[in-house]
């Protein structure tokens, strides 16, 4: 495709800036993605000279558009873009893209490059993140903004590409979207047909407009993507489906890949690989470009400079939440809160007090019951608190009184995502990182699968993100090996940053939903049982101990200066622990029982406090109905042996109580491991 003769001289050159600033990038780190931002230019910059709404000098704004590159490899693009138009981004970082401790990483990361609104790279995901900020941006809007008053107006925009539609959680998100009708969502297909394989005709051949409008979109074909003038109509005819509210838009820009090389534009080529020296020197050549590597004229950075009509337009958004807070002083006060993510003042005293009075309560249910109460208690405190399940709600148990349902033309609380595990993950990501809502989704712990990169990404991006996940053993019974989760909890222990806590009680169950929404550094994942598990009496210095992620839940007296055995045990093989306990103390056996909710967080704990729970040298023994690999070093760091009655293969379909039986999860069977170990070790002695 040929560069458009009648587009404005300024247009092609802010185009051409683009191009070469990705371009000189790559040649510079000797690897990357040149194609995408040669092919993409003239969209951006119909976009960011002409529409999108930011001020470089405060990148958090609350009411600031947010852009989405899903098509995260081609990131030179969006730093070249935040570059040119005034954020804190040198072009020194521009010179050292990929490199280590560069602010230009090879795929965009949010917290470390001002200006990017998500981290992208896994394709789909950025697309998804985008819909979970649009859906924010909606139920925000309905919550606070009042006639006269509209403080929360603002618009999600996403560059995506073909690898983004060929993954299945496009599928998801683009459905969801459709059926919430997302106006304010604008997405730019980059229709190159080329991905890394080649020409995309033979494994890629949707109807993609077709399949768009099926959602419920309003799709903008044929767009020449080359042509600023043509983007520059179509975003108008986006921004006026925005004021008519009637669903999210898909901008078809057709594009080539790589635009202006002369031999690689439209070939797969181009894709991943620098051009190299001969080819950039054609390139400049063809393009008329005349500045050096990383040079460009000052009319582009003029073009692009977004400082000054950014400040204004904060300026007047600011004026207008004065009057807001004026007329609505306590709404004002709390959107601010929440755009912070501060939970409201004294919020720890309180989430205490619904501590204790859970343990005073004693009650013997399903933890993924006692989260339903959880949630309840804290939904009341927590205005902020929004979540819903992936078409499990009455077995996951998600809704509260008074929660409302979120639908297009009713916003609530409750979000019914529908069976969409991945897509729910990767939007409860883009709620959590567009501010104002402290998210949570939930689904059964095996079909974690699904949702699994998702949730990667809600730890790698530090975002505060629950995922209630039930029916966390062989104990769900009789829907058999494809619903038991064997390799789930210790896998998913496996991910930086995740906390993955598997409560033993209702009282254990508090705690953890009080940790998981008092915890602003990253994610929590709850597994919860779905038979019922008995009460756990505790003492109140023991109920605060539960936030160290491990403690003393029982010990025999006699135990004293050091028990012969402790035996560490999550979830609903507590009561296990807790009756070989009583057992071995009729015996005169000292034996500890320590409930372990939460290794990450324990982990997290001084070593004082860690070897003060398990005492270096007393044979340990660890029960938990999950594959036991990860277990081996706790038992290891004892220094004197131990073992780890665990799942070593796929459950089978039957009740509870016979698959506990068959699988070694019964007091006596335990009992049967301790006294083998309690043997060993007085041999040993």
């Amino acid at each position: 495709m040929n560069m458009r003769l009648t587009q404005a001289p300024i247009d092609t050159l802010c185009a051409n800036a683009l191009r070469f600033l990705a371009i000189d990038a790559v040649e510079a780190a000797k690897s990357g993605h040149p194609g995408m931002p040669m092919g993409m230019a003239e969209i951006a910059v119909a976009l960011w000279t002409r529409h999108l709404k930011h001020d470089p000098a405060d990148p958090a704004w609350a009411d600031r558009d947010r852009f989405v590159l899903s098509n995260g490899h081609g990131s030179m693009l969006l730093y070249a873009l935040l570059h040119l138009s005034g954020y804190a981004l040198p072009v020194d970082e521009l010179k050292r893209f990929r490199q280590l401790d560069s602010r230009t990483p090879g795929h965009p990361e949010v917290g470390h490059t001002p200006g990017v609104e998500t981290t992208t790279g896994p394709l789909g995901q950025g697309l998804t993140n985008a819909v979970g900020m649009a859906l924010a941006e909606k139920l925000l809007a309905a919550e606070f903004n009042r006639p006269g008053h509209a403080i929360v107006d603002h618009r999600t925009w996403v560059f995506l590409g073909d690898g983004c539609l060929m993954e299945g959680i496009s599928h998801e998100a683009a459905s969801f979207a459709g059926v919430q009708r997302l106006s304010k969502l604008i997405c730019f297909w980059d229709d190159n047909r080329i991905s890394i394989d080649g020409k995309v005709e033979g494994w890629f051949a949707d109807d993609t407009p077709a399949r768009f409008r099926a959602y419920g979109w309003n799709v903008i074909e044929a767009v020449d993507g080359h042509d600023v003038e043509a983007v520059d109509r179509a975003i108008r005819e986006a921004l006026a489906n925005t004021e008519n509210d009637i669903g999210p838009t898909l901008i078809c820009c057709r594009t080539t890949i790589g635009q202006g090389s002369p031999r690689r534009a439209g070939t797969a080529d181009v894709h991943g690989a620098p051009l190299g020296a001969e080819e950039v020197a054609t390139t400049r050549a063809a393009l008329g470009w005349t500045h050096g590597p990383f040079e460009v004229p000052d009319e582009v950075h003029q073009a692009f400079d977004a400082r000054a009509r950014g400040a204004s337009r904060r300026a007047d958004w600011q004026a207008r939440v004065d009057a807001y807070a004026a007329a609505f002083p306590d709404e004002a006060e709390a959107f601010t809160r929440r755009m912070a993510g501060r939970l409201p003042v004294g919020f720890d005293i309180l989430a205490n007090a619904i501590l204790r009075g859970v343990a005073r309560e004693a009650a013997t249910v399903a933890s993924r019951k006692a989260s339903q109460q959880a949630i309840g208690r804290l939904a009341r405190a927590l205005p902020e608190l929004l979540g819903g399940s992936a078409d499990l709600t009455h077995s996951n148990l998600t809704d509260w009184p008074g929660c409302g349902a979120v639908r297009a033309d009713a916003p609530g609380r409750h979000i019914n995502w529908g069976v969409r595990e991945f897509g729910m993950a990767a939007a409860l990501n883009g709620i959590a990182l567009h501010g104002g809502f402290l998210p949570f989704g939930a689904t059964f712990l095996v079909f974690s699968d699904y949702a699994r990169n998702a949730i990667r990404m809600s730890a790698l991006m530090r975002q505060r993100v629950v995922y209630v996940m039930t029916h966390d053993s062989i104990g769900l019974g009789e829907d058999g090996p494809t619903h038991q989760p064997v390799e789930h909890i210790p896998s998913l222990r496996l991910i930086p940053g995740l906390d993955v806590w598997r409560p033993c009680d209702a009282v254990e169950t508090q705690a953890a939903w009080n940790a998981a929404v008092m915890r602003r550094d990253g994610p929590t994942l709850l597994a919860l049982s779905r038979q019922n598990l008995p009460h756990q009496p505790r003492e109140a210095d023991q109920v605060q101990a539960i936030v160290r992620g491990g403690y003393v839940l029982a010990e025999t007296p006699s135990a004293t200066p050091a028990p012969a055995l402790v035996i560490i045990a999550t979830g609903s093989e507590v009561q296990l622990a807790m009756a070989v306990r009583e057992v071995l103390a009729a015996e005169g056996v000292g034996v500890r029982v320590v409930s372990m909710p939460c290794t990450a967080v324990f982990d997290r704990q001084s070593a004082a406090y860690r070897n003060g729970v398990m005492p270096v040298g007393v044979p340990r023994l660890v029960v938990e109905a999950a594959h036991g690999a990860g277990w081996w070093r706790t038992v290891a760091e004892g220094g004197a042996g131990g073992d780890v009655i665990a799942l070593e293969r796929f459950g089978e379909s039957a009740p509870a109580a016979p698959l506990m039986a068959r699988f070694g999860f019964t007091a006596d069977a335990v009992l049967e491991r301790a006294r083998a170990l309690l043997a060993g070790s007085a041999g040993h002695g």
